[in-house]
């Protein structure tokens, strides 16, 4: 009976958090036998070293930022990943776009899949805002710093995609061009932008 429980329980906490840590469910009070048969019977699926998920489930790009950030904790979401987050584009990337300091150790991890960049200072602190995922508290560069991020970083980021990210951040209100500019001549990205923003805008 104390098994069934523990199941239902662990069926419930991957309903809740579509992809958990075994000593995350460890520390709910799931015993390590109840995931390994939860696993055998296919109740269960192991999604990675130590990453169990219901078979069913279906990881969506904020439950998949939120474990990147649980797994690389001084890292910050950046890039196509960042601009994704914000709906600023519909491109979907197969891998976690992070930031790290230029001089920390790469981390290696099974899931989800990372694309690393290296940011010195001061772009790596520049533009870092907390949102509240799946209970985790993830770092993701602000609006004006990922199109600064987008622009300033053309071998990463097609400037097509650049462009249209621009244009949707308009578009949709979601930054004022003062702002984007602003942030764009603190990060060193103005140069490549201005002409796109400045088109944009001449007839508002």
């Amino acid at each position: 009976m104390a098994t069934e429980t523990q199941q239902d329980r662990l069926i419930q906490l991957l309903r809740d958090y579509p992809l958990a840590r075994a000593r995350d469910l460890k520390a709910e009070g799931i015993d390590a036998s109840t995931i390994a048969r939860a696993v055998k019977t296919g109740v269960v699926v192991r999604a990675g070293r130590g990453l169990y998920q219901l078979p069913n489930s279906e990881l969506d790009l904020e439950s998949t930022l939120a474990e990147a950030s649980k797994r690389v904790p001084k890292g910050v979401i950046c890039m196509i990943s960042a601009l994704a987050y914000h709906h600023l584009t519909d491109q979907m990337p197969r891998k976690i776009w992070m930031a790290i300091g230029a001089n920390q150790w790469e981390p290696s991890i099974d899931y989800p899949p990372l694309r690393i960049v290296r940011f010195r200072s001061p772009y790596l602190e520049y533009g870092v805002e907390r949102y509240l995922i799946s209970g985790v508290d993830v770092p993701i560069y602000s609006i004006p710093k990922s199109l600064a991020d987008a622009f300033r970083s053309r071998r990463f980021i097609d400037r097509s995609v650049a462009v249209e990210c621009l244009r949707n951040a308009i578009e949709q209100r979601k930054a004022t061009p003062g702002e984007i500019a602003k942030v764009a001549a603190d990060c060193g990205a103005w140069k490549q932008m201005q002409p796109y923003l400045e088109t944009m805008t001449a007839n508002g």
